[in-house]
């Protein structure tokens, strides 16, 4: 089977990465059932896509008959004979390892031997979740990012016994709707953008922790300075820039002063411990109350697109 061959898709898992994925592969033509145990999940995913198409509409991103051909593409069920005849399944349920294996115990059963089935896991072990897949080498991470209809990268992740054929097809497919796909080798923790972020994290925290900058200061900087770079160049690309000897002398004096913990930051399990979670509890690090959850949300998303869009990714 080739990338071209891949006809039905079905996402399990009707939450807002499933329905976003399910939206953007409709779009690109595909036949797309989503599957979800909860009714009332697949009910909320219908009506975002609807609104979300609506809205493509209204901006004139599509026409009328796009967007009643792309609601055509989609389906929703609560019954798994979906997995029986798919080409392609996309997990994205809950993100606990003890849920997903015992899903793929019984959907790779029920899978076609040529369907490749893929997860959205942001961190969990592709070795680990493969050891519950029968004939794992259809098995493959592809990792997507929220918001999945702006940010152009997924990571697609091989496990020890992915086949080259499998990784192929889900590049060439993540392609062809318009993505930007990074084959990562090697099944670690966290994968390489999560590594890479959370290693960033780690060292923003300290230095709020330890009074160098307030978390804002912090924030500014990567927005108007390492951001800026990064949203054009990669940080190995930039080091090539800067000069590989100005950043190996810097390297021998500055590493050994970063942050190394191996343990949440302070600052991070406080706010953890107050249940203070961000916009979803409309406090973090900022405040989010009184409808700025809601404005913060649209401003990064027309952020996001305008970056998108300058960058020529959309």
């Amino acid at each position: 089977m080739e990338a071209q061959d891949i006809e039905r898709i079905v996402i399990a898992g009707a939450g807002t990465m499933g329905y976003s994925m399910a939206q953007i592969f409709a779009r690109y033509g595909y036949q797309v059932t989503i599957y979800d145990l909860a009714q009332s999940a697949l009910d909320n995913a219908a009506t975002h896509i609807a609104q979300g198409t609506e809205n493509l509409v209204a901006d004139g991103d599509i026409t009328r008959d796009e967007g009643d051909g792309l609601l055509a593409h989609i389906s929703y069920t609560r019954e798994k004979a979906c997995f029986a005849t798919c080409d392609l399944m996309v997990e994205s349920i809950v993100e606990r390892l003890d849920v997903k294996t015992s899903f793929y115990r019984e959907i790779s059963e029920l899978a076609r031997p040529d369907a490749i089935l893929a997860t959205n896991t942001s961190g969990l072990s592709i070795n680990e979740l493969a050891a519950a897949v029968k004939l794992p080498q259809r098995f493959i991470g592809m990792h997507w990012f929220n918001p999945s209809h702006i940010i152009p990268l997924i990571e697609i992740v091989r496990g020890n016994e992915t086949s080259n054929e499998t990784a192929d097809i889900v590049r060439d497919l993540a392609r062809a709707i318009g993505k930007k796909p990074v084959v990562v080798q090697k099944d670690v923790p966290g994968f390489v953008a999560n590594r890479i972020q959370f290693a960033v994290l780690r060292e923003a925290l300290h230095l709020v922790e330890t009074g160098v900058v307030d978390a804002q200061g912090v924030d500014d900087i990567m927005r108007y300075g390492l951001g800026l770079r990064y949203a054009c160049l990669g940080p190995l690309q930039i080091a090539d820039f800067g000069g590989l000897d100005t950043f190996h002398y810097i390297a021998s004096y500055l590493n050994a002063g970063l942050c190394n913990a191996a343990k949440p930051s302070p600052l991070l399990a406080q706010l953890f411990d107050e249940g203070a979670y961000g916009v979803k509890t409309q406090r973090g690090f900022y405040d989010y109350t009184q409808g700025r959850d809601v404005e913060t949300t649209r401003e990064r998303d027309e952020a996001y697109l305008a970056v998108a869009k300058a960058l020529g990714e959309l």
